[in-house]
């Protein structure tokens, strides 16, 4: 067995230095920002802050990162996804330490927290569509898989760490100052690591390859790897117009982040702070984080589907299922058990349909393409924080999980009414860089965010 290990080390993606950096500072990273998670919400609940107010934070904070997701992918194609991943974490690094100083003097109102938690935000939405571009530049096809599953598995144990870690913090301290410091030094090591990666696609990646075939064949004036000629500037629109699939899936997935954000961003820390307590919180999203990165271990066995949306809607189901249960399962266990459940399935469907998404898009267009894709993803979180602010103040935390998670599956049951929805990315078919960044939109219709 340790020879196995040795030898998947020195053939597989962790033989990769810059992979190694990258999953590296993005685990660390991943710690301080579940840390965050626990304590944003303690420092306003704990400080005579209500659901409306932690909901209006958090809209302060999902507003900027919206407007700046398509402009994320813009930068990432333009000037290295590594740049820009490096100036959003130098960025965040010096607000959230601001957060630190604020909760150490018990600071919870909305004129403070909301212009800092506006910038944090701006500098996510720069942030995330290069993290979904960066690592076809590190690493070639045969490896692409793995890294991502290992990178992903790498976050998501992070993500099952952070929320214990600032559970404990701010349980023992009764604050939220060491949580938010914590996540200010994450961001550090996170931008170190990335300052030792080169900044060009490494020799023989997928970034390196396609790069090389698009320049020859556009010397010889005709298509470009993504598709027709000018594929480069080709833009989603244009996609949208010529593709029911795209058209059904972006529905798809605004409808089901409409619902999802808010349950995650202000329903369950509502639950736990009623019924559970801070270190119960923080049980909880590390429960979730377990759960996903099982369901992301077991992508390793899904590279053969031959209808892959039905799979990933039949997954996404089930967590919607296992999140409407979670107030009803028998307290603080039954509601772990359930969030665990719920993560396996986000961690499968998220991981399975992203491999494809990274293969099948030019990587002179990907950073825009996951900016706008993300956009549908999180570009409801907003309104969904602010209107879950207000039903949870009014029906209270326990009611609004099964209405959340019954609007979740509706829209997977919506998108599998269409056709072209089902049998979007099947073996047997060719879908063109734009159809397949479709797919994976749809398969992240809820996020932890």
């Amino acid at each position: 067995m340790s020879g196995r290990m040795v030898a998947a080390f020195r053939s597989g993606p962790l033989a990769v230095r810059s992979f190694r950096l990258l999953a590296g500072g993005q685990f660390t990273s991943t710690i301080g920002d579940y840390c965050y998670a626990v304590a944003l919400p303690w420092l306003v609940l704990s400080n005579g802050g209500s659901a409306i107010l932690l909901g209006t934070v958090l809209a302060c904070y999902g507003i900027p990162r919206t407007v700046l997701l398509p402009a994320g992918g813009v930068l990432a194609d333009k000037i290295g996804s590594r740049t820009v991943m490096l100036a959003a974490d130098a960025g965040r690094c010096i607000l959230v330490a601001v957060l630190a100083v604020l909760a150490a003097r018990h600071t919870s109102s909305l004129a403070a927290l909301g212009p800092i938690a506006a910038l944090i935000g701006a500098g996510e939405g720069l942030f995330i569509p290069a993290s979904f571009s960066i690592m076809p530049s590190l690493l070639d096809g045969d490896r692409l898989a793995a890294g991502n599953a290992i990178s992903t598995a790498a976050v998501q144990v992070g993500s099952l760490l952070g929320p214990a870690l600032g559970g404990v913090l701010v349980a023992t301290t009764g604050a939220s100052t060491w949580p938010f410091a914590i996540d200010a030094v994450s961001f550090a090591v996170s931008a170190l690591t990335l300052l030792m990666i080169p900044a060009r696609p490494a020799s023989g990646s997928v970034a390196a390859v396609a790069i090389g075939t698009d320049e020859g064949v556009e010397a010889d004036g005709g298509e470009t790897a993504g598709g027709p000629a000018g594929g480069e500037t080709l833009g989603v629109l244009a996609l949208l117009r010529r593709s029911r699939a795209l058209q059904v899936i972006l529905v798809v997935v605004i409808a089901a982040n409409l619902a999802g954000g808010g349950m995650d961003g202000v329903a369950l820390p509502s639950l736990a702070h009623a019924r559970f307590g801070a270190a119960g919180y923080g049980a909880l999203l590390a429960c979730f984080a377990a759960g996903s990165v099982l369901g992301t271990l077991a992508t390793a066995r899904t590279g053969g589907l031959r209808r892959p949306m039905i799979f990933v809607s039949l997954v996404f189901l089930i967590d919607a299922t296992a999140l409407a249960l979670t107030p009803y399962l028998g307290g603080e266990a039954g509601a772990a058990a359930a969030l665990f459940a719920a993560g396996a399935a986000n961690g499968l469907g998220n991981v399975t349909a992203f491999t494809v998404l990274q293969k099948w898009t030019p990587p002179g267009v990907l950073g825009r393409v996951m900016g706008v894709l993300m956009l549908c993803a999180f570009g409801t979180f907003p309104l969904s924080v602010v209107v879950t602010g207000v039903l949870v103040r009014h029906i209270g935390p326990v009611l609004f999980f099964p209405i959340a998670g019954g609007l979740v599956a509706a829209a997977i049951l919506g998108g599998l009414t269409q056709r072209e929805f089902r049998t979007f990315g099947e073996v047997d078919e060719t879908p063109s860089a734009g159809e397949a960044g479709a797919s994976v939109a749809a398969a992240e219709t809820r996020t932890m965010g």
